[in-house]
Order: structure tokens, then sequence, then C-alpha cells
């Protein structure tokens, strides 16, 4: 199938290149990134054997149309799309730290709810709450960005504290988080879907804070669906996600849960076809728009032409 497994390319000005889990990030000079939102797949933190199609142009087109529609709350890195699957924008330094905010009872927060915790990242959470309640308001549970391994819970005093952010620059950051969270749950009510937890990550240049990376697609954001989520609670019943979760599901079910020893299942033409199929679905209904297929040919070649010209506007 013809996707974007890996780039290897040698851009004008190119100063470094990273291959990250699913992206590949050219430096341009000091000043631009071209991100590459190759069609790898990972889950469990393991890169998954055969690249998905169309699903780097899903989340690359889902977090153009959200950056677009946050601008007026705070400028962000993008300067062009010229491609479906390429982001160039401007680089900035990042924080260290994520920015994770959560209005239900779900996910992580729930498994430490479960286990008798009642504060999560230094936040208090409240006694009766069941899975996938929402929250009196959202909480921010930030998390540091670990070069390698997992990332890490983090209280707010903690990252100020130990100077990770400054509190005048958290302060910020909190305020940008509560601003795009609100209006992420404002889009996705249009659209009948609960924006139940996501996150943000922020960079500065020339003193300037900026929104970077990805926001609002599914493999950084939970989403429920509206219809039904009131009976669901009140029946005690698990909640319809829209969300990269099936491709968990669809492990667990074949053993494999990341763990050592534990080997990837075989992933035929016809469960690669069905993943490209539910991604180009969560596209659909996150973005209420149709998915446009871009034309059949040799798609690195295509990439590069697009990056190539779009460097020569900069």
């Amino acid at each position: 199938m013809n996707t974007i497994k890996e780039t290897n390319f040698q851009f004008k000005n190119q100063t470094s290149f990273y291959r990250g889990k699913v992206r590949d990030v050219y430096s341009i000079g000091d000043d631009y990134l071209v991100m590459i939102a190759s069609d790898r797949i990972s889950a469990f933190d393991v890169v998954l054997p055969r690249a998905i199609p169309f699903k780097g142009q899903v989340l690359n087109q889902i977090a153009a149309k959200f950056l677009n529609a946050t601008t007026d709350i705070l400028p962000n890195w993008v300067v062009s799309v010229p491609d479906p699957s390429v982001t160039i924008g401007k680089k900035c330094e990042p924080f260290k730290v994520e920015m994770v905010i959560r209005g239900y009872a779900s996910g992580h927060l729930w498994r430490t709810y479960k286990d008798g915790g009642r504060k999560l990242c230094g936040v208090s959470l409240p006694e009766g709450l069941h899975e996938n309640d929402k929250l009196p308001e959202p909480i921010i549970t930030p998390t540091t960005k670990a070069a390698q391994g997992h990332d890490e819970d983090i209280a707010r005093a903690d990252i100020i504290a130990q100077g990770i952010v400054s509190e005048a620059d958290y302060v910020q950051l909190e305020n940008y988080t509560k601003a795009l969270y609100k209006r992420g749950t404002e889009i996705s009510a249009e659209r009948g879907l609960i924006l139940v937890d996501t996150k943000y990550e922020f960079g500065k240049k020339d003193g300037v804070i900026y929104l970077i990376d990805e926001i609002h697609t599914p493999d950084s954001s939970r989403y429920f669906y509206a219809d039904g989520y009131q009976e669901r609670q009140a029946n005690g019943e698990q909640q319809r996600q829209l969300s990269k979760e099936f491709v968990r599901q669809w492990l667990i079910e074949n053993g494999f849960q990341g763990k050592q020893d534990q080997k990837i299942p075989f992933m035929t033409d016809e469960i690669v076809a069905k993943i490209s199929e539910r991604y180009i679905e969560l596209y659909e209904h996150i973005t209420g728009e149709k998915f446009i297929f871009p034309d059949p040919g040799k798609i690195n070649e295509r990439v590069q032409q697009n990056v190539e010209s779009a460097l020569t506007q900069l």
C-alpha cells in the first residue's frame, strides 16, 4: 500500500533530522521545522510493523484545522501546510512539560482514583466519582516531557520549585490550556462529541509563547459520543469512544500489551485496511468534513516536491 513509512530527505539549509515514533522532523536553519506526519502507528509505546494508509494525513489535517480555529487565543507555530501530511512551522524552544487537561474521570485519572488516590498532580479529587463522570470543573494534570521512557506526572508546585517553568510562564500556560480546552469542547459539542481530556504543548520564541505540535487529534485526545452519554452513565455502562482505543483493543485481544517477550500480532491487509477506514471515520466525524483522498502516485516524491516548493517561499 502507498504509505509514508519513513522519509530520508535532504532539504536545502537542513541542519538536523529527528525520527520520532510517528513523525519525521527536519530542522531548517535556526528558524523552521518541517514536520512530516508518517503513517507509522504506535500503541503501548511500540511502533507497529505496518504503516496505516492516510493515518498521517488524518492527524495532520485535524491538527491544522484546530490550530487555525484557536489563533485568537494565542499564536501557534504553523507557517504553512504544503502537503496533506506535512506542516512547516516556527522552531520554538519547547517547555519541558505537557499540559494535560481533564474534564472527566477517565483513563489515567480514573485508574488512580479506583486505586484509592484522591489527588493527581497535587489536585484534589472529590469523593463519590464513578468512571467517566464529569468533573465539577476541568483540572490540569501536567506531565514531564521525558527524553527517554515514559512521561511522569508532576504537580504545579514542583514544576515551579524545580525551575522547569517560571511561575509567570506557568500561569500563562494554565490560562491558555483552559481557554483551548473550552474552545475544543465547544467545537466538539457542535459535532455531537465530548472532549474528555487532551494535552497541549507550548514553546517560546523571541519571548513569545506559542502553541506547538498537534492538538485535538484522536491520538492526543479522548472523545465520547454525546448522544446517550447520560443514559450510559446512569446505567453504569461503558461510554462510546472516538479515539485510537480500537487499535489497543485489537492488540490486547491478540495477546499484546507492549510487555517484554510479547510478540506483536501479524497485521493482515484486512486489519490494516480496517484501521485506515476507522481513522478516516474519525477525521470526518471530528471535522465535519469529507475526507479528500490525495492523488495516487509516489507519495514520498509528492511530499518532497511540496516541501521543497514551500521552503522557497520562506
